[in-house]
């Protein structure tokens, strides 16, 4: 943080943050990237659905981010961001947990969410490997396996039914979610799902892989991967210091997570503060964190151009 006053500080340095980044970079903009270096796939091992960089894992495509913004003048710097302020006149002040600050024109916050898993003992130190959620990101590495959907909540027969693309050999079991109805019983019995009673209370491992769940009766049900309903807590603290409130958000009348609300460039509703990717869009996939990021660092530059002009008219009429 050489530099004590930036045009853009971005608060978050995963790919939405990068791309914001490396747009506003080359639009000659000085730029301050704050990066508290947890990205929220790290535990996967590769990056999919990303057009030309299919299966390049996470580090890696952050690493090639950071070199091509670096490149055209951005900073990028580690930490942890604990508040931002509005200053008196223009724009902001941003302060990191280790008590330094700097001052900035506009904000552009990518800090992401969290992922909340069901309270199952194992889930967590087998997440991004064999416990998934996506199947977008994550099921054509399972294909044709043995595949488990844990129901915890109401969307556990969607989430059966979308895998069932996947793979012939799936298993619901109920552990805590509802009795499925009539109809869904007949939707998963046509589709070939088996339904499994009881409480799921641990996953078996073997050789560092995930083999099969424990029912709360003694029995194993052998399985290579197991579906999830994570809770999406959008990273929202930064946000939140300058007045913004998460919302919920709903899928199908189930309340999936929290998230702060923007316009479709990435506008908040504090002037001057924009956001981008999974802390505004829970389902967002990587690509298109990348491309809200891009679209973001459009607004503000344009807005910055917005504000060079009016001051410079202002000059010039002395």
């Amino acid at each position: 943080m050489q530099q004590q006053r930036y045009d853009v500080v971005i608060v978050g340095g995963g790919v939405a943050g990068l791309s914001g980044a490396l747009a506003l970079a080359r639009a000659r903009r000085s730029v301050l990237v704050i990066d508290a270096g947890e990205p929220r796939n790290a535990p996967a091992s590769h990056v999919h659905n990303y057009l030309g960089r299919e299966s390049t894992p996470p580090g890696e495509l952050l690493a090639i981010g950071r070199g091509e913004a670096a490149g055209y003048g951005a900073e990028i710097v580690e930490g942890r961001v604990a508040s931002a302020e509005k200053l008196p006149g223009q724009g902001f002040r941003v302060v990191t947990e280790d008590g330094r600050s700097v001052e900035a024109r506009r904000l552009l916050v990518t800090t992401g969410l969290v992922d909340e898993l069901p309270p199952v003992p194992g889930l967590a130190a087998r997440w991004g490997r064999e416990v998934l959620h996506c199947p977008y990101c994550h099921g054509h590495e399972v294909a044709d396996r043995p595949i488990g959907v844990l129901a915890s909540g109401p969307l556990a027969v969607h989430q059966a039914l979308m895998w069932r693309q996947w793979s012939d050999d799936m298993t619901l079991f109920l552990h805590t979610g509802p009795e499925p109805t009539e109809e869904e019983y007949e939707q998963l019995a046509a589709r070939g799902v088996a339904v499994v009673d009881g409480e799921v209370t641990g996953l078996e491992v073997a050789d560092d892989r995930f083999t099969g769940v424990t029912l709360a009766s003694g029995r194993v049900v052998p399985r290579e991967a197991l579906v999830v309903q994570a809770r999406f807590t959008a990273r929202s603290a930064v946000l939140e210091s300058l007045g913004l409130k998460p919302v919920v958000q709903e899928m199908g009348g189930v309340v999936i997570g929290s998230y702060i609300p923007t316009d479709p460039t990435g506008a908040t509703e504090v002037p001057g503060v924009w956001a981008a990717g999974n802390v505004t869009r829970l389902t967002e996939q990587v690509i298109g964190a990348a491309a809200a990021g891009l679209m973001a660092a459009g607004a503000v530059n344009g807005d910055l151009i917005t504000e060079d002009t009016r001051l410079a008219v202002a000059a010039r009429r002395g």
